[in-house]
């Protein structure tokens, strides 16, 4: 009896333990990325990031109560996300795939998740079929939606415990204008709103690296460069960057661009950036070790305040000037991470700001 009831029982137990899973990363991922990336602007900024999260909390809730729709929506979701993610297409006939097939490494278990659900669906109306019914005890009764709801709710009481205190108490003095940064032994002067900070393009995104380095070469502007087709990989370089980039374009105050170059202006580096740092009006003292995708050494956890950054903007990312091989370059983070990415990736997340001497 009890094998029996184990295996009638075994593919649900499986699907949902694992559905419950990935929910609750999902919506640790999206508590996360709002207080990081989401803390700015009105309200609904921050909501968009609980999507993800809520979608597969959702997802979980059907797939726990009605089994054999959660399971083909889990099967649909999987399909279109394989399609979506790895630009499947027809050319001439025939299937194209624009990318690697990474994104299978996800639809791939969404699909067993799904066809779990499936046979638990099965399974269960052949339980009801011969007289199943749910237990009596209120907790054995909804034990699987306790553990679906519960996680998430813990999560997000915990994750806003800490995070809600940063992120309330951030300093902005809501001066946009050209500003004298001292810290670390470091006095630079950082470009006021306009071209040389936050210049938000058409797209509503910030220039890629690419096209802040290639600015000055010929055409003058974002236009495309003869030899620079980022489609084939050839982007700009280090050098390309300390020669043509836009802040050698901005004039002496820094609000507009001019059609030569004026040399006023530059980009940063890394090390310009740690120098700047700081939280509540007080140098964070950071000092960069000189290698990416790790977190500055500071005295004080720095945050996205002003003088160096925009609260009530989106950038949390600022461009330096030093690249990471041919196809990436570096950017920091307003917590003093140092990344890499690629040199033609932009969004609304990533901008820059032009530096000078006093």
């Amino acid at each position: 009896m009890f094998k029996k009831v184990f295996n009638d029982r075994t593919a649900g137990w499986i699907g949902k333990s694992i559905l419950i899973f990935i929910t609750s990363m999902w919506c640790y991922w999206s508590i996360g990325e709002m207080y990081h990336e989401g803390w700015w602007g009105p309200y609904y900024n921050r909501l968009v990031y609980l999507i993800p999260g809520a979608g597969f909390l959702i997802l979980t809730l059907v797939g726990i109560k009605w089994p054999r729709i959660g399971g083909w929506l889990i099967v649909v979701f999987g399909g279109a996300f394989t399609v979506f993610f790895l630009n499947i297409h027809f050319v001439y006939g025939r299937i194209s795939v624009g990318r690697d097939l990474t994104g299978s490494l996800i639809s791939a278990p969404l699909a067993l998740l799904g066809i779990l659900l499936l046979v638990e669906g099965g399974n269960q109306k052949r339980r009801i079929a011969q007289g199943w019914t749910p237990q009596g005890r209120w907790w054995r009764r909804n034990f699987w939606y306790l553990a679906a709801v519960l996680p998430p709710l813990v999560l997000f009481v915990v994750m806003s415990a800490y995070s809600l205190p940063i992120v309330l108490t951030r300093v902005d003095d809501c001066e946009r204008g050209k500003r004298l940064i001292e810290g670390n032994g470091v006095s630079l002067v950082w470009a006021p709103e306009g071209p040389g900070w936050n210049w938000k393009q058409d797209y509503g995104g910030y220039p890629s690296w690419n096209m802040v380095a290639l600015y000055g070469m010929p055409p003058v502007g974002f236009e495309d460069k003869p030899g620079f087709d980022s489609a084939k990989g050839e982007l700009a370089s280090e050098d390309d960057m300390l020669k043509y980039n836009l802040c050698l374009y901005l004039s002496e105050d820094g609000t507009t661009l001019k059609a030569e170059a004026q040399n006023f202006w530059r980009m940063p580096t890394i090390n310009d950036y740690a120098s700047a740092f700081a939280r509540h009006g007080v140098n964070a003292g950071c000092v960069w070790p000189g290698e990416g995708n790790k977190k500055m050494n500071c005295r004080i956890t720095p945050d996205k305040e002003t003088p160096l950054w925009a609260p009530d903007l989106s950038p949390i990312y600022y461009w330096a000037a030093e690249e990471s091989g041919e196809r990436n370059a570096y950017f920091v983070s307003y917590n003093g991470w140092v990344s890499k990415t690629n040199k033609d990736g932009g969004n609304p997340r990533h901008s820059y700001r032009c530096v000078r001497e006093p």
